[in-house]
């Protein structure tokens, strides 16, 4: 492999060794960075200043820059490899940027703060000026829950098996850490934290119950926000800081959609707005500012690796896309390195270009009778890699339709459906639509990625009433109890 290349990334003063030729998008959309229109260069958000080195600009991309009315020194983002040195200063860090594409109007605080995604697999935390809504640091790292299972339900059954203590404290110590890593580098007085996780996450970290979570109808009592004092988590912060922890929703919809939910601006809305977050745990949101109903769906593992045989995170070694160029399969990887497996948003893809090649059948068959199929060398897709694309795929698209139902509507009523989740900028729409995963046109899918995030960065600047008006018009509701969902499920299992 050729030399390594640097890119340094401003304000927040990060540098990260990657291979020549490795995406932007794939290294900024870690720390929160955000691509509004999916990659497409228009809108413009994804912009960074060049501020050392050379970073290309082909014709698409100039024209495109040219439109936006940018000068020379930016470059968009999505657009843009990294083949030697850079340094490269991060335009949208400058504000809070919702998933519709505006910005967040806030009202100026004192002091700073820090938002933190709890996520089953990735922790992600920001440093923010409470005064200007700038971020000035963010950093990430894996859950260290993992090593008790991927999977909620594997987490809440080793829960279940006296391990809760052992997991809040992995969490809480981990949490604390990427804190402190924000606080060293910026010596600044923190008046204020919010996390937001699902549900499980939300209980594991604040040790209540996990069991009601274990049994349909898997409700528990204790969604409602939790407040911790610095002295209780051992954080080494200002005794005065207010820490908390949002409240969920409902069943497995915790408040990572809750945030997700005022990122897309949907409780304000007189249209019709979707939200997906295709991660770990896949959860689904229909509604406006008159009602508000939300379910989860047993979709995310194979979206994000589990249960595939070469299956993997979005990270580098990963098949990221895939696509038919002069007849033959071509794949890209993530960082420009042999492929080792394949994430979420290449399986689409493999999917769609399988059945595009008719190598695979409407029932998910492999055509050729083997039983497995060779992507690139090395990685294979089997029927069972197959099968279980097909019942999650079910699994979401079944959900929207019943969501759908529940309104009385159907998606040409709806206006925009966002999609959250680590692999959401990787998605390739088209054969997000072919696969059947989302029934509906191109130009109203909006690829946002980390809404949680968002979320709880605005939740930096609100009060508790804020949430409280989202919550009353929020219901949960379990799939598997609506009468036609079997019926469904099995309808949308067809490729």
């Amino acid at each position: 492999m050729s030399k390594k290349v640097k890119i340094s990334l401003q304000p927040i003063g990060k540098n990260i060794t990657v291979n020549p030729g490795t995406q932007l998008i794939e290294v900024l959309h870690e720390y929160g960075v955000e691509f509004p229109c999916g990659g497409k260069g228009t809108c413009g958000r994804c912009k960074v200043k060049l501020l050392q080195g050379e970073l290309h600009a082909d014709i698409i991309q100039q024209q495109k820059l040219k439109k936006l009315e940018l000068c020379e020194e930016w470059r968009l983002a999505c657009f843009c490899k990294a083949e030697s040195d850079i340094t490269i200063e991060i335009a949208q860090f400058e504000d809070i940027i919702l998933a519709d594409n505006s910005t967040f109007s806030f009202s100026p605080g004192k002091g700073y703060g820090i938002a933190v995604d709890v996520g089953t697999t990735t922790l992600v935390a920001q440093l923010l000026d409470l005064e200007t809504g700038r971020v000035l640091d963010a950093t990430t790292a894996l859950n260290p829950q993992l090593k008790f299972g991927s999977d909620l339900i594997t987490r809440i059954q080793n829960c279940l098996d006296g391990n809760q203590p052992a997991m809040a404290q992995l969490i809480r110590k981990k949490t604390g850490e990427m804190i402190q890593s924000l606080t060293e580098k910026h010596p600044v007085e923190i008046s204020k934290l919010t996390l937001v996780g699902n549900t499980a996450m939300h209980h594991i970290f604040s040790g209540l119950n996990v069991q009601p979570l274990s049994f349909y109808p898997f409700e528990s009592p204790n969604l409602g926000m939790q407040h911790f004092s610095v002295t209780q988590l051992k954080w080494k912060l200002p005794p005065e800081a207010e820490i908390q922890f949002y409240p969920s929703i409902g069943s497995f919809v915790g408040s990572d959609i809750l945030a997700g939910i005022a990122a897309t601006n949907m409780a304000k809305k007189e249209n019709f707005t979707i939200l997906i977050d295709l991660g770990t745990n896949g959860e689904i949101v229909l509604g406006n500012r008159e009602k508000i109903i939300c379910a989860s769906t047993a979709a995310g593992p194979a979206f994000e690796g589990a249960k595939i045989s070469q299956g993997m995170r979005a990270v580098t070694g990963a098949i990221s896309s895939v696509q038919v160029e002069t007849g033959k399969m071509k794949c890209h990887v993530i960082g420009n390195v042999p492929a080792k497996g394949i994430c979420g948003s290449g399986l689409v893809d493999a999917m769609a270009v399988l059945l595009q090649q008719e190598k695979i059948g409407m029932f998910g068959e492999i055509n050729s009778g083997e039983n497995e199929i060779e992507l690139t060398p090395g990685v294979f897709l089997t029927q069972q890699d197959i099968r279980e694309f097909q019942l999650a795929k079910a699994a979401i698209a079944a959900g929207l339709q019943i969501l759908l139902n529940t309104f009385k509507i159907n998606f040409n009523e709806v206006e925009n459906v966002f999609i959250a989740g680590g692999f959401g900028n990787f998605l390739n729409l088209q054969h997000v639509i072919q696969t059947g995963l989302i029934e509906t046109s191109e130009e109203k899918i909006i690829k946002m990625g980390n809404t949680a995030l968002i979320g709880a960065k605005m939740f930096l600047f609100e009060d508790e009433n804020f949430i409280q008006k989202i919550l009353e018009k929020t219901s949960h509701i379990n799939l598997e109890g609506d009468s036609n969902f079997q019926d469904i499920y099995i309808e949308k299992m067809m490729m």
